[in-house]
């Protein structure tokens, strides 16, 4: 599907379920998802998203992952409130990765900083370029 795709026509439209099924799934039936602020275009966090996941996302408008560490599925900010509210959701060139721009209730990472990427690498050294919005980390 994606590599008929490459040479269509801005607009061109194909069913949702030709997508889920031409998603590169791994082994374990994942594909890597990328959150995205939709205001500022921060990059949020990277989770991983399973069929189900992006299915419910798509049906409810609330960002859910794949949590491996849990072995279930996740739904953002279900014990912290730190919501994902999907306003749009792309892949990538050959369904290898998915883009969720998202509105972001509170921080995204676990630290209780906006973005998962706060850690800089500078010459030899990794510099730590944003504080914590509270003291408590989200569970």
């Amino acid at each position: 599907m994606f590599k008929e795709l490459e040479t269509s026509a801005v607009g061109t439209q194909r069913p949702l379920t030709e997508l889920l099924a031409a998603l590169r799934w791994n082994g374990d039936g994942l594909v890597p998802a990328v959150a995205q602020d939709a205001r500022s275009r921060d990059v949020l966090m990277v989770a991983w998203m399973s069929r189900e996941s992006l299915e419910e996302t798509l049906a409810t408008g609330r960002v859910c992952y794949w949590s491996r560490s849990r072995a279930r599925l996740w739904r953002k900010g279900e014990e912290s409130g730190h919501v994902q509210r999907l306003v749009e959701l792309r892949t990538n060139c050959d369904g290898a990765a998915i883009l969720a721009l998202v509105d972001q209730t509170g921080p995204a990472c676990h630290t209780n900083r906006q973005s998962c990427f706060y850690l800089k690498v500078e010459g030899n050294d990794v510099v730590v370029v944003a504080a914590p919005e509270v003291d408590r980390p989200e569970t």
